[in-house]
């Protein structure tokens, strides 16, 4: 599993013109998924993301949770994040798994989310033509692959 870990002041999803899921301070989660992606790398990105120290403490300094800074969480599900662009100009996505494999892992992966954020978590539909938005803070972005752990 890939993800994108956005720190955010606002993100939202739109499909089909219609509000689908929007939150306040917090993350926007991108995540791609693979064919070989099981619970422990839902268990392992799930815990890692809800607990990663990168909001401001009092000091200013990137010390603090999103869970300890009682903030959202809002996951879209995109399988481009597996694209390869090793040969020519069109990407190829067979690393990304395949509806049959991914929705389910997607699911469970919010799931996981919510357990360890203790609330529930906001998301866009897999498989949707969704237009995110998001306020970027800091900026802060970051990369995490489940495959890189060890």
């Amino acid at each position: 599993m890939i993800a994108v870990v956005q720190r955010v002041s606002s993100s939202s999803v739109v499909i089909d013109g219609r509000m689908q899921a929007q939150i306040g301070l917090g993350l926007l989660v991108l995540v791609g998924i693979e064919e070989a992606d099981g619970l422990e790398d839902i268990e392992w990105l799930a815990a890692r993301i809800v607990n990663l120290r990168i909001f401001n403490d009092e000091q200013g300094v990137m010390n603090v949770s999103v869970k300890d800074a009682g903030g959202d969480i809002l996951v879209v599900s995109q399988f481009t994040l597996h694209a390869s662009t090793k040969k020519g100009n069109r990407p190829s996505y067979i690393k990304a798994a395949r509806p049959e494999v991914a929705i389910p892992v997607y699911e469970k992966f919010k799931e996981a989310l919510a357990i360890q954020l203790q609330r529930p978590v906001a998301s866009g539909v897999f498989g949707a033509d969704m237009k995110v938005s998001l306020v970027n803070d800091g900026p802060v972005t970051i990369l995490i692959d489940t495959k890189n752990r060890v």
